[in-house]
This record gives structure tokens, sequence and C-alpha cells, in this order.
């Protein structure tokens, strides 16, 4: 009887046989195995564009020295391609079409209440010093004929949160999306974020928050984004 993973080995074999350029292009980067007891925990597959990756690389291979340290010392020997593959994971947002995402999952529905999507966890870079700046966004819609699959919206916070941004068109990006994709009766996002080029470097203020907010339709009438704000406000607990 063959073990997970000899399984495995021979269909990755069969994928590599049949289909060696489309393997070559998005290459399985590591495969966590334990082939002594030949037993499969989890399998990791990362895709990446190698010229890409070698090319940033090579950037970041020449900034260590610039920094007083010394690239061929054991723990930076692979440094450069780490970061390149980490930025481009960060900004893998530039290859995604958000409105696609909604366009995917809309459905007619007679419902027009408000739908409020709140805590979704954003994570970006910011563009001013390529540090990160994290924390919660929270989105409601008045649909208008029209709903979306729930788990589209924060796919959409990710596709835009996933580029070199500020937290500022960041907020009226994700709004602008939804009100031309979905045509809703409004559209409302909030969005409450640390900003680690604030909290590491320059003001050095650990705990500054910043909040953005962009509304459209009926949100621009303070009754229903009074409703909306004391919505995202509130708990379950």
């Amino acid at each position: 009887m063959l073990s997970s993973y000899t399984k495995l080995k021979i269909i990755l074999s069969n994928i590599s046989a049949k289909n060696p350029k489309n393997l070559q292009m998005e290459p399985i980067q590591h495969l966590h195995l334990d082939e002594e007891n030949e037993t499969v925990g989890y399998m990791k597959v990362d895709r990446y564009n190698q010229e890409k990756i070698e090319r940033i690389a090579a950037h970041y291979a020449q900034i260590l020295p610039e920094l007083g340290e010394d690239p061929t010392r054991e723990g930076l020997l692979k440094t450069p391609e780490r970061v390149a593959k980490a930025l481009q994971y960060l900004t893998h947002g530039y290859d995604v079409k958000p409105d696609d995402i909604l366009k995917s999952a809309m459905f007619k529905e007679d419902y027009s209440q408000m739908v409020v999507v709140k805590d979704i966890e954003v994570f970006s870079m910011c563009e001013h010093h390529l540090l990160p700046f994290f924390g919660k966004a929270h989105i409601a819609y008045i649909p208008n004929g029209h709903i979306v699959g729930l788990s589209k919206i924060p796919r959409v916070v990710d596709a835009f949160a996933r580029r070199l941004q500020v937290q500022e068109r960041l907020t009226n990006e994700i709004r602008d999306c939804i009100q031309d994709t979905l045509n809703p009766a409004g559209v409302a996002v909030v969005i409450e974020c640390k900003h680690l080029c604030m909290s590491m470097r320059g003001v050095q203020k650990q705990n500054s928050v910043t909040t953005t907010s962009a509304f459209t339709g009926e949100f621009v009438n303070d009754r229903t984004r009074t409703e909306f704000l004391k919505l995202i406000s509130s708990s379950l607990d």
C-alpha cells in the first residue's frame, strides 16, 4: 500500500510530465512533508513571477551592505529573495480586478435594508515609507435590486489593500468599486488603522489610530449614517 507521501510524489511527477510548461510558470516552492515517516502534514503552494523575484532580490543584495551588513552572513544569505517574495505577495492586488470579484457573486434580491460587514481585517503598505499599516474596515451598502456574496466584500478590501496605498485613497477606492459595480442606494466605508510609519519612526506615537470614512447615496443623510455608525460600534458579546 502506498504511503501518502509516495502518492503525492507520484501525483506531482505526473503533473510535471503532462504540463511541464505550466508547472514551470507556477512552481511549487514549498512542500511541508515528513519524509522520514512518510506522512503529510500540510502542503503550501507559493506562486511567484521568478524573473521579478530575481530582479528585486538583486537590488536588496546591494542594499544590505549599504546598511552596514554582510550579505554573505548565514542569516542573510536568502534575505534578498525572501524580501522580494514578501513584496510580491504584499502587492499582488495589482493583478486583481476588484469589480470582477463582486460581479462573480451578484444576485437579484428584493431586499432594501442596510447590509453591514464590519471588523474586516486590513493589512496594507504605506506608499511613502513602505511600512505596514493595519486595522479594520467597516462596510455597508443598501441594495437596489442586487445583493452580493458576503465574502466578496472582504475580498475587495484585500484587492485594494494589497497595493502601495494611503488610507484615504484606499477608503475611496473601496467605496467607489462597490457603488459603481452594484449600483446600490448607498455605500458606507469606515477604516481604522495603525501606521507603523508613525509608531516606529518619525513622530513615534505608538497608540495613535487613523480613521477615514467615505459615503455615497443614502449614507450622506444624517439619519442613515448615524444608524450605520451605531451598528459598527455595537458588539454581539
